[in-house]
């Protein structure tokens, strides 16, 4: 479900390289919310393969600081690469299933962008129609 959910949040990013051969700043939410899952997924989740199934960093509210959250780093600078370089391979790895997906349902995509392009809208039936090729 989370590798999912990440693959569809980057779809966006994938679409504008693939359709226009340059991305805009259109994504950033999209990819600051895939990179929070990815950190989950390994620091507070236990779903890294380097690292295994641990939680990694504490956090802690603090009063003085308005109630806010913030994690306190419990672990070694190579540890910290590691997570680093786990995020990018599950974020990186989400990236190109979008990008397989994307590139093989193109036609697709550009179906739908002419039909909105003329009709200002889409029903979800309409929308099925499309994707199934009708």
């Amino acid at each position: 479900y989370l590798l999912k959910k990440i693959t569809v949040l980057l779809g966006g990013r994938v679409s504008e390289e693939l359709v226009f051969n340059k991305v805009s700043s259109g994504a950033q939410d999209d990819l600051k919310k895939a990179t929070q899952i990815a950190r989950k997924m390994v620091c507070n989740w236990g779903m890294s393969k380097k690292l295994g199934p641990i939680t990694l960093g504490r956090s802690e509210e603090h009063i003085f600081l308005g109630k806010e959250m913030f994690q306190i780093k419990d672990f070694s600078e190579e540890t910290a690469r590691i997570i680093d370089e786990e995020i990018k391979n599950i974020v990186l790895s989400c990236y190109e299933k979008a990008k397989t997906i994307l590139t093989q349902y193109l036609y697709k995509l550009h179906k739908i962008a002419q039909t909105l392009l003329e009709e200002e809208t889409i029903d979800a039936d309409r929308f099925k129609l499309i994707l199934e090729g009708n």
